[in-house]
């Protein structure tokens, strides 16, 4: 006792001096260490990626425009770039998404895709520089569709022609690679912007492309044709101004657009419906549904009618753009009676969707063109062209003034100017081609004592769809056909009661056009409005050996609408006198076309054609994006072909100067 007495006062002498005891480090061990107050992050502050192996340089920068707004802009350089030229555009649609096309260390890679001719850049070593327009997405600003240039609808001091001169002073400026020459090009919106830059244009800027450009959006481009609103671009406009990163998607409630249009009955019921009134550019639509000041003044063909050509411009059309078909050919009208020495304004069109240029042009929709025809333009007419203008000691193009491809024969023809139809030996002379009794159609006038008209009957409750049911919203990927509806077959509309189709006897031999179809119908409407829709289309065999497909095929080479309220004037609508044939004229898109032996010439005229365009209630109201249920209602339309009152098509026919 006495043993184990000394043992535990040895203990606890050993605890009073410090030293642990077994029981002292259980008690220890019970209490938890205070935690540390953060576990380190092992993201560093600032994170440097390692671009040493790339085959470019990167550099974003905001520069400033002369009103103090700030633009992000993207600048790719050639990894030991010296004395290259400048390749810009401009673009409301994502600088950094336009040069991120793929996570790559090569330029090529991050550059294929919108809005980017990546071989012409990369092959050439051009300096690429993206830039976000005003008010989207990295730049300062406010955004304004389609910006008009400085005077009655822009009273501030800003617009794209200033803020691409202030972007290309400062690009020559602080490139020390670059060898102080810019060229700017793009497609569609980012080819508007390039037309812009000709007003007032830097003394560096040496060439400007604008492809399928923005140019006049009430006569032939993105919002009207001839008076007609086109809604299914609604969802564009939502998404565009609703915020700066296009963040604010458009919804749709039916996989079939034809039954959502439906269902909300006019373009502003369904506007209202997605609070589309808080939009600006919206409110101008609606308040601007005719041809007036505020469509004239913003005009781009207009606008540079007036102003003196300076630099060399080369306008890109494709044949079947399914967006903005009548831009480029109203600039080339504009600006070619300017080019005295013939060596300034140049024209190339391709048969091609908006955009295709700079993709793959073998094909579109069910048409082969036997070539490549986007990869030819690319190498033989694009890069030699900017070449000549941007590299020192390039040498001159062999570019013609007009480049245009031939459908029907699938060849590609240079020629002195458009419409011109052949290089020598030829003219384009207008020739009817006269609709007739039988639905027939003749080169030959209408006889005394034929059936005076035709008609049908327009339903505005069942519109003709403009494409087989079920239609994709615009950008729809299931999959993506928004392109090809131009050269879709038209038999399904062909085979409508509310769809007359008058058709030619079998060819014998070859009809070329070269130019713009007129149409020129006498018709008259039960209603007091109307909408006119005319489609000038190549018939192919019965059977196409080697091509089943295409057998019977009814392929449209031209064709558009007409509002008929806006037949006296543009700009002020009026009713159309019921039951009275009247006269209706108006221009349908260029073509360059030829229906070979073999084939029928069709022409086909409706009075609907959705849901691309909004229907017509075929009663007179004041303003049609607010037609009531109770104005849209049935009418007869009459299409006449009786001596003095002859509907035809006035084509644009080539033959030979010697042929009678």
């Amino acid at each position: 006792m006495k043993l184990a007495a000394c043992a535990g006062a040895f203990v606890f002498l050993l605890g009073l001096a410090g030293v642990p005891t077994s029981a002292a480090r259980l008690h220890a061990q019970a209490r938890p260490a205070a935690a540390p107050s953060r576990l380190p992050s092992e993201t560093p502050d600032t994170f440097k990626p390692v671009t040493d192996s790339f085959d470019y340089e990167r550099r974003d920068v905001m520069i400033p425009m002369r009103d103090g707004v700030k633009l992000h802009t993207v600048i790719l350089l050639p990894k030991g770039a010296r004395k290259a030229p400048i390749l810009l555009t401009r673009t409301p649609y994502d600088a950094t998404e336009l040069t991120s096309h793929a996570e790559s260390s090569h330029l090529g890679p991050i550059l294929t895709g919108y809005d980017n001719a990546t071989d012409v850049i990369v092959e050439g070593g051009y300096i690429r520089v993206v830039q976000d327009v005003r008010g989207k997405y990295g730049s300062e600003g406010d955004y304004v569709m389609n910006r008009p240039l400085h005077g009655p609808q822009n009273p501030t001091a800003v617009d794209h022609s200033t803020d691409t001169y202030d972007t290309i002073d400062w690009l020559v400026k602080r490139l020390p690679e670059s060898n102080g020459r810019v060229g700017i090009l793009g497609i569609s919106y980012d080819g508007f912007l390039p037309l812009m830059a000709l007003v007032h244009p830097h003394p560096a800027l040496k060439v400007a492309v604008p492809m399928n450009p923005m140019v006049d959006g009430w006569m032939g481009d993105d919002w009207f044709h001839n008076g007609a609103f086109r809604q299914q671009n609604m969802s564009y406009i939502y998404e565009q101004e609703a915020t700066r990163a296009n963040d604010a998607k458009w919804w749709t409630s039916h996989f079939d657009d034809y039954d959502m249009f439906m269902q909300a009955g006019s373009a502003g019921e369904l506007g209202r419906r997605h609070g589309m009134e808080q939009v600006g550019f919206w409110r101008k639509l609606l308040e601007h549904p005719g041809y007036d000041a505020f469509w004239r003044d913003q005009a781009v063909d207009k606008v540079l009618s007036g102003q003196p050509l300076k630099v060399p411009v080369m306008l890109v059309h494709s044949l079947w753009d399914q967006e903005d078909i009548y831009g480029a050919i109203a600039v080339y009208k504009a600006l070619e009676p300017k080019d005295s020495a013939n060596d300034k304004v140049f024209l190339v069109m391709g048969p091609w969707y908006h955009g295709q240029e700079i993709e793959d042009g073998s094909t579109l929709g069910a048409l082969a063109f036997n070539s490549n025809t986007a990869l030819y333009f690319r190498q033989q007419i694009l890069r030699p062209f900017l070449d000549q203008y941007l590299k020192d000691g390039a040498p001159k193009a062999d570019v013609p003034p007009v480049s245009a491809f031939e459908t029907g024969t699938n060849t590609w023809r240079r020629l002195p100017a458009w419409p011109a139809g052949c290089a020598s030996g030829c003219t384009v002379r207008p020739t009817p081609l006269h609709l007739a009794a039988g639905l027939r159609l003749s080169f030959d006038p209408p006889k005394a004592g034929d059936s005076a008209f035709d008609e049908y009957v327009s339903d505005p409750a069942k519109p003709v769809p403009f494409r087989a049911r079920p239609i994709q919203p615009v950008g729809y990927d299931y999959p993506l056909t928004w392109q090809q509806w131009l050269v879709d077959d038209q038999r399904e509309a062909s085979g409508r009661p509310d769809v007359v189709a008058f058709v030619s006897d079998v060819l014998t031999e070859p009809v070329k056009i070269s130019g713009q179809p007129i149409a020129n119908l006498v018709a008259s409407t039960s209603g007091t409005d109307a909408d006119w829709v005319v489609k000038l289309i190549d018939t192919y065999p019965d059977e196409v050996a080697g091509q089943p497909a295409m057998g019977g095929y009814q392929l449209m080479v031209s064709a558009d609408i007409l509002r008929g309220r806006y037949r006296e004037s543009l700009e002020t609508a009026k009713p159309i006198p019921a039951n009275q044939p009247l006269l209706y004229r108006f221009a349908l898109p260029t073509a360059n076309h030829v229906f070979l032996p073999g084939h029928r010439i069709m022409v086909q005229i409706q009075s609907s054609w959705f849901p691309l365009y909004d229907r017509n209630p075929q009663s007179f109201v004041p303003n049609i994006f607010w037609a009531k249920p109770g104005d849209y209602r049935k009418a007869v339309q009459r299409i006449y072909h009786a001596p003095g009152q002859a509907s035809f098509i006035e084509l644009p026919r080539v033959v030979a100067r010697n042929r009678p």
